[in-house]
């Protein structure tokens, strides 16, 4: 038989969702994939179970049901400051996942040039991959992933068109500060580039740092394809609710794009969800403090145990140092960890491009409760870890 698609070869599954499998098989609690064990709002679940006896059940407009868009477009004019509109500026996908190859398919056309930051989200290449564009990589050095402006300038030098920026980043949990922006802008406007954004973590951010769209700085409305979801903000990660937002030239490409990928976003879930876009000021106010709560409670019990950890400045994660114990293959010992400690995380060499087996990830999205018995089971890394050095 003829061979399959040359471009999809090297693929493999999605290393973050393995680790969910494995942690299932092992009843470790799973802090690899990103998701919480608490319920999403009650007005949001309230709603939707009213709707389910009548509907919406049909096809919504394929870029998004009209309520839905445009209280999307309220609250984010509120956040950025920027005149969304409804109709001209947002494409409502399947997740921030579609959004972000919808989108990477709009900007790039085979054979041109992506700019990544490494660590990424593992989608990010495939996603540029699957666009026919080739990946160049741009490190974000630990412990404070801070990076080399000209390593920016010289990817756009050598042909990039496009930039990826998660912000807050997976999975370091970097949020980038308004000078590095502004240097990134700079790049980008002086190269006639473009920034497509992942910034589903934009209200999980801790002070003292704040959240800046890129979008909103001189320049940059033009030539950013911004891509976010509802997923993390209201704790709906299963219902797929993302979005594109750009300027009317790009979303109405987006818009065919999307629509030949999925048709569209679940109507009754859009919906529902409705009600959330919805929400005032301090319903923000008190998800950051939630989060806040359970990451200082997650990373108080790592430090107790002498364990070394980057300290997450947005998003839910923290990178552990686990050179100590000797790790080579940092797959191998995520699996180890699963069975014998009972916790799952990620090995960190799925987000990076550089040789790296020394970092794992770990989640704290989830209740006290959860992440009480996980500390409970990381008490004993240290002298479970003599046995893993055994092997």
């Amino acid at each position: 038989m003829r061979p399959l698609s040359d471009r999809t070869a090297n693929f493999t599954d999605s290393i973050i969702r393995r680790m969910t499998r494995i942690s299932n098989r092992f009843g470790a609690i799973n802090l690899s994939q990103g998701f919480p064990d608490f319920d999403p709002p009650r007005e949001i679940t309230d709603r939707l179970a009213e709707i389910a006896p009548k509907g919406p059940h049909q096809y919504a407009i394929t870029w998004g049901a009209q309520n839905f868009r445009e209280a999307l477009a309220s609250k984010q004019r509120r956040w950025t400051g920027l005149d969304i509109d409804a109709d001209k500026n947002i494409v409502v996908t399947c997740g921030s996942t579609e959004a972000m190859m919808a989108s990477m398919m709009t900007i790039v056309n085979p054979g041109d040039k992506v700019a990544i930051f490494s660590p990424f989200y593992e989608n990010y290449t495939a996603d540029t991959i699957l666009s026919g564009a080739e990946p160049i990589y741009i490190p974000l050095v630990p412990p404070t992933f801070s990076f080399n402006a000209n390593l920016i300038e010289d990817a756009f030098r050598n042909g990039a068109k496009a930039l990826v920026l998660c912000n807050p980043s997976n999975p370091c949990g970097k949020v980038f500060t308004r000078k590095e922006l502004d240097v990134i802008a700079d790049i980008v406007i002086r190269y006639d580039g473009y920034v497509i954004t992942d910034e589903v973590y934009e209200h999980i951010v801790y002070a003292p740092h704040n959240h800046v769209y890129i979008s909103t700085l001189p320049g940059m409305w033009e030539r950013t394809v911004s891509c976010s979801s509802l997923s993390k903000t209201y704790s709906i990660t299963g219902w797929r609710l993302g979005y594109v937002i750009a300027p009317e030239n790009i979303i109405e490409r987006v818009k065919k794009v999307h629509d030949f990928l999925t048709v569209g976003a679940a109507a009754p879930l859009m919906e529902a969800a409705t009600v959330g876009l919805c929400f005032p000021d301090s319903y923000y106010d008190g998800l950051q403090a939630h989060y806040a709560h359970m990451k200082s409670l997650f990373c108080d019990g790592l430090r107790q145990f002498g364990l070394t950890f980057t300290e997450s400045q947005g998003a839910y994660y923290v990178m552990l140092d686990v050179s100590k114990y000797g790790v080579t293959d940092d797959l191998h010992f995520c699996e180890w960890l699963a069975e014998h400690v009972g916790v799952g995380a990620v090995p960190g060499s799925c987000f990076f491009r550089e040789d790296v087996h020394n970092l794992i990830r770990f989640h704290f999205a989830k209740r006290d409760e959860t992440l009480l018995e996980a500390l409970d089971r990381l008490s004993s890394l240290d002298s479970k870890a003599k046995q893993y050095n055994k092997l």
